[in-house]
């Protein structure tokens, strides 16, 4: 007579691994997306509060926008260590917090651009790189078209 083992056998092994890799396949990209609406909708609270000031700073400063692209606070300036900003703003996709003044070529960048801002000065606005405002998609999402702020600048509080 044969002595029973404890144990599991190969086969229950595998239909375990077999199951986890079905709901990893599940999971794993609602996941993903989650952190996607994550980031944009953090870009889009980050550039409302630094569109509004931007426009404090140049109301208390007889109409000059501060100077973007230096080299103090990752070129944040004068915005930033003062009462407008606590610290230069990280962008959540490219992960910097630099910012210059710009084109808008420079907004249409993926995860390794160099920038997380840009200021475009003939539009008075400063913009997330790569991420576009009017359609709410990251550069590396499906459906996402250079986008091109001209004439399309958002309305700045009152």
């Amino acid at each position: 007579m044969r002595t029973r083992m404890k144990g599991f056998t190969l086969v229950e092994i595998l239909i375990v691994v077999v199951i986890l890799g079905i709901l990893a396949a599940i999971v794993v990209p609602q996941f993903t997306n989650a952190s996607n609406e994550a980031v944009k909708g953090a870009l889009s609270s980050q550039l409302q509060t630094i569109n509004s000031q931007v426009e404090l700073y140049r109301v208390r400063n007889q109409g000059a926008y501060p100077d973007f692209g230096g080299t103090t606070n990752d070129g944040w300036g004068a915005l930033v260590g003062g009462e407008y900003l606590k610290e230069a703003p990280r962008n959540g996709y490219t992960r910097n917090a630099s910012i210059d003044d710009g084109a808008v070529s420079d907004i249409n960048q993926g995860r390794d651009a160099t920038l997380g801002w840009v200021w475009i000065e003939s539009l008075s606005t400063v913009y997330a790189v790569g991420f576009n405002p009017l359609d709410n998609l990251l550069f590396h999402e499906d459906g996402f078209e250079n986008y091109d702020p001209v004439g399309e600048a958002p309305e700045q509080p009152e």
